[in-house]
């Protein structure tokens, strides 16, 4: 499952990480919705808000689909026809629908009438924690997108191209709550879970536990040509977009200190990496501190220099996970079933 996430950058420079070509090949930068809204943490949990994409059109009717916006919403999806008699403060709202199991989404009700209305996001953050249980209690591991050294060199706003951190891009599911009255529109999402690709299997592996269902990781979208198709609700249907949600491979890890259990810690110690067998604190390093250095110049706006190479943390301990059916299988096979047609592309 993803119950924890970082997104670290300030609201420019994720604005400029989200970069992207529209239909016409033009570069673009999606635009502020909410900007004010935003705020950058290294320690995010459900209920709290979070940075996603989404395509314009869900906000303007007559825009291109293939545009994007930014978007601040909260974690955890409220479905739009929820309702509760008597409840007018949506901060009151409580549903546990932080995930959204792949192989469920086309049958839960809070999940299939959104997703089947184009209501597709791509969550954004540095990435996302997970915790092995051992005998001594849970060690956290911080997960993310392989990065290169461009990702330590602090470039200068004016710059037309990000070279920063590379951002993971997580599937999700999206959905607008009209409180009784004349109150706020609530936005509001869930991050999309598969099986545990075999490299972190071992950290967390996807099974069942009882009362509790499914858990596993979540469903990365690896490129842009993927975001695209994801976001791209009008010109790619449904059935065409769930096929995009599978494990992916392309992910590194390294373990962090417990000092990221309590949400209430928000500081990049969350994220440094720690030598496993000592004690469970920073351990200051060469490469955790041009990490911890660049995190901090990130939300500070500062530019900075880097002149060493992003330390690479490699996977340790790894167990291949046990064949079974996956939810990619059974994903499959609810496309396999469908014969109706795909929907009809809206034209912009």
């Amino acid at each position: 499952m993803c119950g924890r996430t970082a997104c670290s950058l300030a609201a420019d420079n994720l604005r400029r990480a989200c970069a992207y070509r529209d239909r016409r090949g033009q570069h673009r930068q999606p635009e502020w919705v909410r900007r004010e809204r935003y705020q950058p943490s290294y320690n995010k949990g459900p209920q709290s808000s979070g940075p996603v994409l989404l395509s314009r059109r869900h906000l303007h009717q007559d825009a291109d689909s293939s545009e994007r916006v930014l978007m601040d919403m909260r974690w955890g999806l409220v479905p739009s026809w929820f309702k509760q008699p008597g409840l007018d403060n949506s901060s009151k709202l409580q549903f546990n629908t932080s995930n959204c199991r792949s192989d469920t989404m086309l049958s839960k009700s809070s999940y299939k009438d959104a997703l089947l209305k184009g209501k597709r996001c791509v969550v954004l953050a540095d990435g996302f924690y997970e915790w092995q249980q051992q005998s001594g209690g849970k060690q956290p591991y911080f997960i993310y997108f392989p990065q290169t050294k461009d990702a330590m060199d602090k470039e200068m706003e004016g710059d037309k191209e990000w070279k920063g951190w590379r951002l993971l891009t997580m599937a999700g599911i999206f959905d607008c709550w009209k409180p009784p009255g004349e109150g706020e529109m609530l936005y509001t999402y869930t991050i999309i879970t598969v099986d545990a690709s075999k490299d972190v299997s071992f950290i967390h592996h996807r099974q069942v536990r009882p009362g509790q269902g499914v858990v596993g990781m979540p469903a990365i979208l690896d490129g842009d040509e993927a975001i695209s198709k994801w976001l791209d609700f009008a010109e790619v249907p449904t059935q065409e977009a769930v096929k995009l949600i599978q494990p992916t491979e392309n992910i590194v890890f390294h373990p962090v200190s417990t000092f990221v259990n309590n949400i209430r810690n928000n500081t990049p110690e969350c994220v440094a990496p720690i030598e496993l067998g000592a004690k469970k604190e920073v351990k200051a390093t060469p490469g955790n501190k041009v990490m911890l250095g660049w995190l901090k110049s990130s939300q500070e706006g500062s530019p900075q220099k880097k002149e060493n190479n992003l330390p690479k943390w490699t996977s340790q301990f790894i167990h291949a996970p046990s064949h079974k059916k996956t939810s990619t299988d059974v994903l499959q096979q609810w496309l396999g079933k469908q014969g109706q047609p795909a929907a009809k592309k809206r034209k912009a």
